[in-house]
């Protein structure tokens, strides 16, 4: 072991013993409570107090149903309707002070944290429901890709957000089959939310914007450092994915890197996984050693332990089999302790976070509140996988071992010690555990149904009748016990699932436009046509049959199509005539005379296979073929064919304007506003084109016409920088051309300008504002956000 990792070094057995014996001192307290059932007295006196404000009706929620839909589909409908019926604030307030208790391990009673909480709410409410020059706006998608990007530029972290968004992707991309891609993006998410949240909390008023950026920019990075090990750990070793033999040694691995600081060399991997493990080895290393870079050595060497902790408590849970009878009610629990404890105090320790007075204690005696509450909502699947918790070892052997302790019933013992012997018997903590727990059981009788959800009852609750009957009535008679975390994790995990499906949509739809495309794309001669004119023929087909994108053509075809009901088959003479102007503009564009490519589309370019004069012609014929099959379109009204006709033939003058653009400045620094006219022309047009053409031959309104247009422009230009990104970063494999053909050209680019991240910046600014172009459509905007999501994310 080398000098540098020395001073990291982990004692394990110390500090998961140290650890260990205070959660066997904590579980004691625990187990002599729950022996005589003392939760019952103490939380029936607090659900009297409680209930007084959860069991009023007020005239106005009566009268607009009582009820709206927090389910999954019903985010917005939820927030507007606690909005409209004067419930938002408390709500928010609730929802945010149980922020503070879980995940900040805040004594929620004290004036300072009271007043965050205040000015966190209202910042919230104004996040959702911000204010116009008319008033109340429309609600905002809060965690949306454009809302983060935009917060990012707000407060000048623009390339950490990008860096996560790429690091985002790439962890969705290598997820193995058996993960819950879903899910297991969200718990990433969530961490670098926890890890930002204390950040932000830790921060002083006074803090100059550069150091806010700089404490911002480590919790960023350091909260995906951490959170990585949920997917690549935690999730890896739960799934069926690694075979037994790989799991071992996987998890060799990473106690490994947590008691010396560095990740081990991966060498010769057994298996059948080792593409997958290398990719995740690689991104742990990555994760350590930028945890290093920010974190100083003394709470590096804390981060460790409480990760150590963490890690090791995770795999004696995980190795327990649930056909093992005798495991006891210690072995059962102080895992589950030490577990939902240290994953909180990690969070904490990954920023090197100051002490805070009572902050461990609190953190440590709240975890297994959580704990339980979720392996109850989780028994059956965990019962179904096989899986070790406090209530699949009940459900499985309590008839035959009457030592087992209720995980129920110690539910309710942990909460009435939070309340009374953490919280100090504080009103607020009192709302927000209580409105928690009913909350819960009424998600699970909603999830379960009624009769499952009085079977589990007649299990778990049978041990104290008077005190479940008294749970039960608030559970169906308790009002605003939600909680805006739990909508939005709803949302989180609907929004993913429907970008997925909505991705293998578009792609389908993408397939079909391009086949149909392609399959209507070549050019066939003419009787009597002389061995010249055949010549150009095989030409234009050469160019033509390459593995193109057909990227406009395929919007011509979605927006006609989809977005305004017009004839697939009606289309056809448009969609050519777009392939065909494209494909000639990337014949001049080859030209030696201009970016003298040698590659197009995979293949050698036209110039290149025949000559520099035959590439000319065929690029001025296929101009007049897209001309002849615009005048060929049939079943529109004559006089909006005549006005696509005159704008097509107006861009594609601009087009060659942008070109020559291009060509007069090859070799000359030019200004950012400079290179943007140039994009536009070069690259905007062509896409605005597709897209207004079959707008105008629908005869769309002016309005529409106008926010096409300015999408096309932001996306055009996002599009160009992508391109320029890709000729600098991209794989020549998959771009079908050489990388480095700019800087070979000495042509002026983005990155020539701006730099690698300065490109990255302007590429997701105008992501932003050609979304909101799209919101101020008078159509959804789905197909075209992902027109735009693909832009700025292909590799090719």
């Amino acid at each position: 072991m080398n000098a540098r990792t020395e001073e990291y070094i982990v004692d394990a057995d110390v500090c998961y013993r140290q650890a260990e014996q205070q959660a066997a001192r904590y579980f004691a307290v625990l187990e002599q409570k729950a022996s005589v059932k003392a939760y019952a007295p103490v939380l029936s006196e607090d659900i009297r107090l409680w209930k007084k404000n959860h069991l009023r009706r007020s005239w106005l929620s009566m009268l607009t149903g009582g009820k709206s839909d927090a389910g999954a589909g019903g985010y917005e409908r939820h927030l507007q309707w606690l909005k409209h019926t004067g419930k938002l604030d408390d709500y928010l307030d609730r929802s945010v002070s149980y922020i503070y208790m879980r995940d900040l391990g805040r004594a929620i009673d004290l004036p300072d944290t009271k007043a965050r909480i205040e000015k966190l709410a209202a910042k919230l409410r104004e996040r959702l429901f911000p204010e116009t020059s008319a008033g109340q706006g429309e609600q905002t998608d809060l965690f949306s890709t454009e809302e983060i990007y935009r917060w990012g530029q707000k407060e000048g972290v623009e390339t950490a957000v990008i860096w996560m968004f790429e690091k985002l992707k790439s962890v969705s991309a290598n997820l193995p089959e058996g993960l819950n891609a879903e899910h297991a993006q969200r718990k990433l998410m969530k961490i670098i939310l926890g890890v930002v949240l204390h950040a932000l909390e830790e921060m002083p008023d006074d803090c100059s914007p550069s150091e806010r950026a700089r404490k911002l920019e480590a919790a960023i990075r350091l909260g995906y450092s951490y959170g990585l090990t949920y997917p690549f750990i935690d999730d890896l070793l739960d799934a069926n994915v690694l075979s037994a033999q790989e799991k071992q040694t996987f998890s060799r691995m990473i106690t490994s890197a947590l008691v010396t600081g560095t990740v081990p060399d991966l060498g010769a991997w057994e298996g059948n996984n080792k593409a997958m493990v290398a990719y995740v080895h690689a991104e742990l290393r990555e994760a350590f050693a930028c945890m290093e870079r920010y974190q100083r050595p003394a709470a590096r060497r804390h981060f460790l332990e409480q990760a150590y902790v963490f890690f090791h408590s995770q795999e004696i849970d995980r190795n327990k089999v649930l056909s093992h009878a005798a495991y006891s009610n210690e072995e059962l629990y102080i895992p589950v302790i030490l577990k939902s404890a240290s994953s909180r105090l990690v969070a904490r320790s990954v920023i090197d976070a100051p002490a805070d007075e009572g902050f461990e204690s609190r953190t440590f005696y709240y975890g297994i509140y959580n704990q339980l509450a979720d392996d109850f909502a989780d028994m059956f699947d965990d019962l179904k996988d096989g899986a070790v918790t406090p209530y699949t070892y009940y459900l499985t052997y309590r008839d035959r071992r009457p030592d087992l302790i209720n995980p129920f019933e110690l539910y309710w013992t942990v909460i009435a010690h939070l309340l009374h012997d953490v919280y100090r018997s504080d009103a607020k903590a009192r709302e927000v555990i209580l409105n928690r727990a009913i909350n819960g059981l009424k998600r699970c009788k909603a999830r379960v149904g009624i009769a499952k959800y009085n079977e589990i009852m007649g299990i778990f609750a049978s041990g104290h009748p008077v005190f479940n009957r008294l749970v039960q009535r608030m559970v169906d008679r308790a009002d605003d016990v939600d909680f805006f975390d739990k909508l939005l994790r709803d949302q989180v995990v609907a929004n993913l699932k429907n970008e997925r499906d909505t991705r293998e949509q578009f792609a389908q739809t993408v397939r079909t436009a391009r086949a149909q495309i392609n399959d209507s794309l070549r050019l066939a001669g003419r009787g009597g046509m002389p061995p010249s004119g055949e010549l150009l023929i095989d030409a234009a087909n050469y160019s033509l049959d390459g593995s193109g994108k057909r990227l406009r053509p395929i919007l011509t075809w979605v927006m006609g199509v989809q977005e305004y009901g017009l004839s697939a088959d009606a289309l056809v003479p448009l969609l050519r005539s777009l392939e065909y102007m494209h494909t000639a503009s990337l014949i001049f564009d080859d030209l030696p005379s201009q970016d003298n490519a040698p590659t197009r589309r995979g293949r050698s370019t036209l110039h290149q296979v025949h000559d520099s004069a035959t590439a000319e012609l065929t690029g001025l014929l296929l101009i007049q073929r897209a001309t002849q099959e615009q005048a060929s379109l049939q079943g529109f009204d004559p006089k909006s064919v005549l006005a696509m006709i005159k704008y097509s033939a107006q861009k594609a003058e601009e087009l060659c304007m942008g070109q020559a653009m291009d060509l007069r400045t090859k070799g000359e620094a030019l200004t950012l506003e400079q290179l943007n006219t140039q994009c536009f022309y070069k690259t905007g047009l062509a896409f605005e084109a597709a897209l207004v053409m079959p707008a105008i031959i629908a005869r769309a309104s002016d309005r529409e016409i106008e926010m096409l247009k300015i999408f096309a422009y932001h996306a055009g230009i996002a599009f160009q920088i992508k391109d320029d990104l890709l000729d600098v970063d991209g794989d020549a494999a998959l771009l079908g051309k050489p990388v480095g053909q700019d800087a070979g050209n000495n042509t002026a680019t983005f990155v020539s300008i701006l730099g690698r991240e300065g490109a990255k910046k302007a590429m997701w600014d105008h992501y932003c504002l050609a979304l909101e172009a799209l919101r101020r459509r008078e159509r959804p905007a789905g197909f075209l956000k992902q027109v735009l999501e693909y832009m700025i994310n292909r590799d090719r």
